[in-house]
């Protein structure tokens, strides 16, 4: 990988993904799929760094971006004398608003048919979201346990597609919650991917000592991301609810425990903390800031990788689906609907957002029944 300077921010390059040759690929018409066909993960990829000649804090400093943290939240739940639930919202307007969203992006379940008859005569491959679409969102993000009946669900949905985790939590902290060696893990947007665990339970590694089943786009960052993780944890400690997560290629700062009059207070501090790091930019998820390295690659790049990794790339019998909840899933939806690799994007959600997602599911209850759908659907295709 050649390092180009001269540029406000140095400019990475590489070979093309379209014209690599991935040695984890899988036969194409290998069926049914076999987890231990796949065997490893090609570093041969274009990346880029945007030359942006604006400070990332223009960003932070516009009403705007506040306005996006407020977006990306849901209004918090108040509490009736019975200790039911309800939002600030009339339940006829909001039953209205919903119906209407619906038939915008109708229930995957409703619509089950529909992805059935597309999907007949190809291969699904699959790419889920963690948080909030195999385990429900918590107070406390080191709790976001799924249950054991998703993961037994999970299980077996890997034994007949091709299945991906793709997540912002770091990798590690992924499979620490799934505990599934069949799947494909891409932890920190995709920036950590690697491949399922071979029968013998041995890696692949090369001569100068890599593991050829990782692959870590932007492993040049971690130093840089371990000081900016120490600075927001020292930044963050007298804000009260603010929790700093070490993603290992980004830094997630949860404000969901914040009260709102101190989101900016949240805003500014990891602002003040980056100014001076311009390879790093600001993002946002539900009720969450996430520092990311300034490459060309999100969760739709990682959709693309896989499916290029698994020999499934532009491939008129494969159909891909892609399950998330969060506005980082968005990239993946977009790749889905507009690419050469056409699939269909599910939105978990019950509240209406606009999204480039096809259909929608309500909650991980909800996404463990779809699951069990494609596995029924398979089975029944299967001679």
């Amino acid at each position: 990988m050649d390092i180009k300077s001269g540029q406000n921010s140095p400019v990475m390059t590489d070979s093309p993904i379209s014209n690599s040759r991935l040695a984890m690929a899988m036969h194409q018409n290998r069926l049914p799929y076999s987890p231990s066909s796949a065997t490893t993960l090609s570093q041969n990829l274009i990346l880029t760094v945007p030359r942006k000649k604006t400070g990332i804090l223009d960003d932070v400093r516009s009403n705007s971006w506040l306005d996006s943290m407020k977006a990306s939240s849901p209004p918090p739940s108040k509490v009736n004398k019975d200790n039911s639930t309800y939002n600030d919202v009339s339940c006829n307007d909001s039953d209205i608003a919903y119906h209407n969203w619906m038939l915008k992006y109708p229930s995957a379940l409703a619509s089950f048919e529909k992805i059935a008859s597309s999907a007949k005569g190809k291969r699904i491959a699959l790419f889920l979201d963690y948080d909030g679409t195999l385990s429900p969102i918590v107070e406390d993000p080191d709790s976001a346990f799924m249950s054991t009946t998703m993961r037994n669900v999970v299980r077996t949905v890997a034994k007949h597609f091709p299945t991906a985790i793709i997540s912002g939590r770091s990798r590690d902290k992924v499979y620490e919650f799934v505990r599934l060696n069949e799947l494909y893990y891409a932890g920190s947007h995709g920036m950590d991917i690697m491949s399922p665990e071979h029968p013998d339970s041995t890696r692949s590694i090369n001569k100068q000592g890599k593991d050829v089943n990782l692959f870590q786009p932007a492993s040049e960052f971690l130093p840089t991301i371990d000081k900016v993780f120490n600075s927001l944890v020292e930044g963050t400690k007298d804000i009260k609810g603010a929790k700093v997560e070490n993603n290992k290629f980004c830094v997630s700062v949860h404000y969901r425990n914040v009260e709102e009059k101190n989101w900016p207070v949240v805003a500014q501090c990891v602002g003040n903390v980056i100014r001076n790091y311009p390879r790093l930019r600001l993002t946002h998820g539900r009720k969450v800031l996430e520092v990311r390295p300034v490459i060309d690659w999100d969760k739709g790049k990682a959709v693309i990788f896989l499916l290029e990794s698994l020999g499934l790339s532009d491939c008129e019998d494969v159909l891909p689906i892609y399950v998330g909840d969060d506005r980082t899933d968005e990239d993946a939806f977009k790749v889905l609907r507009e690419g050469k690799n056409r699939g269909y994007g599910v939105l978990v959600s019950a509240v209406p957002k606009e999204s480039n997602a096809f259909f929608s599911l309500r909650d991980p209850s909800e996404v463990m029944e779809f699951l069990k759908s494609l596995v029924s659907w398979k089975r029944s295709m299967d001679p």
